[in-house]
């Protein structure tokens, strides 16, 4: 990295800080406090062009040393979520086959391969490219994050939300990732959601029940 570049970089953040501090409560709102998983899905289509969009979003949020292991892969077509359907566990199929997009979440367990182009002023791959263990464990980790970054972008995109684990990550791997390295986490259905496919929303902690301060 030149000294210019970090200049750059370092006055780039001065200047969003001078001109935004903190979402209002619309925001907040829309992708967090009153955010729900939905399980019925209005018929609008989701364009390409807005998933293009929801991934340079997602895709900034922070992982270690910038590795970027999220994959993804949007299944619209009625093609596509045939491909899908033999994963699915049978709550989850009538809802994903009228969901516009599932995305299939996944995370590259050679993501170290990429760091000469995300991480290109200094090597990263030592850690892992003789240690899988270390490398799955890095790479699920901040897949994970990633994941959870795709679901508040597309939400602050006007795109609603309905994540699911209730799937054979084995017929995934097998039918979307064959001859990789990408390995499947999570489902997330994506669109615009119907309301009256929401539940009463379950409790959640109190600050004292999960954090403490030292």
């Amino acid at each position: 990295m030149t000294d210019a570049a970090v200049a750059a970089a370092q006055e780039a953040v001065r200047a969003l800080k001078g001109r935004i501090q903190s979402l209002d409560d619309n925001g907040l709102d829309l992708i967090f406090r009153e955010a729900r998983t939905f399980n019925g899905w209005q018929d609008r289509d989701v364009p390409d062009d807005l998933l293009r969009t929801l991934f340079d979003v997602a895709k900034m949020g922070p992982t270690a040393a910038n590795g970027s292991p999220m994959r993804l892969v949007f299944v619209k077509s009625k093609e596509g979520k045939e491909r899908l359907k033999p994963a699915l566990a049978g709550g989850n199929l009538d809802k994903t086959m009228a969901a516009p997009v599932c995305a299939i979440v996944g995370y590259d367990l050679a993501f170290w391969e990429k760091y000469p182009f995300l991480f290109p002023h200094r090597d990263m791959s030592g850690p892992f490219k003789d240690n899988p263990q270390a490398a799955e464990t890095a790479s699920f980790r901040n897949g994970s994050l990633q994941g959870a970054y795709l679901m508040v972008a597309a939400r602050a995109l006007g795109l609603d939300c309905g994540p699911m684990s209730g799937f054979d990550q084995g017929k995934v791997d097998a039918e979307f990732f064959s001859g990789t390295e990408i390995k499947s986490n999570f489902l997330c259905n994506l669109g615009y959601g119907e309301p009256d496919s929401v539940f009463q929303r379950l409790p959640r902690f109190d600050f004292d029940d999960a954090c403490s301060i030292v």
